[in-house]
């Protein structure tokens, strides 16, 4: 087929949206209060600088006559969809996001029990300590021991308290954590 009757854009297209699938259909976003301040920073990043960049580049570089041998336009375009499905699950995120603070007040009753927010001591079986911090799905940082609230792990220690005994199922095994401290402190991101 001639060229001259192809769109220059076939090639390009990949308005798939990609499916969210961190986060179970109905299930609030839970995020602590320095995750949803990174999140809205990389957003307003994307927004405000990255993205009116990009298209003043490729405003340019289509200016320059021949897209379909343009690597600025034909980068920029690529680039430029990518950031607007970044801009788009942003949002989404943003606009599900639930956020809970550690350091709010609890009833003297909870404690000492785990939620959302906890950062929590743990000895396994073999008398390794670990220290884990439940954050939302956005904020897993598994060198800090920040764990997602989804986690096997978050779903064993949730509602335990201090002292108690917890299962854990993991592909190797059953294995028994024992609750040494559990206390809500600020969470730093990113």
């Amino acid at each position: 087929m001639n060229k001259a009757f192809t769109r220059e854009d076939d090639a390009e297209v990949d308005d798939g949206e990609i499916e969210d699938t961190s986060l179970p259909a109905g299930t609030k976003n839970y995020v602590t209060p320095g995750g949803f301040r990174q999140l809205k920073s990389e957003l307003d990043e994307l927004v405000d600088k990255e993205r009116p960049a990009l298209v003043a580049t490729v405003a340019w570089a289509a200016g320059n006559g021949d897209r379909s041998e343009n690597g600025d336009y034909i980068y920029g375009k690529k680039r430029l969809r990518e950031i607007d499905r970044r801009i788009r699950f942003l949002v989404k995120r943003l606009d599900k996001a639930e956020v809970v603070d550690p350091v709010a007040p609890r009833d003297d009753v909870d404690a000492d029990r785990i939620f959302f927010g906890a950062t929590v001591d743990v000895r396994d079986g073999h008398g390794k300590k670990r220290t884990v911090s439940i954050v939302g799905v956005d904020e897993i940082d598994t060198d800090r021991g920040y764990i997602s609230w989804m986690s096997p792990m978050a779903r064993a220690l949730t509602k335990a308290r201090e002292g108690d005994t917890v299962t854990l199922k993991t592909p190797g095994g059953v294995e028994e954590l024992e609750i040494l401290e559990v206390r809500y402190e600020p969470l730093t991101s990113g």
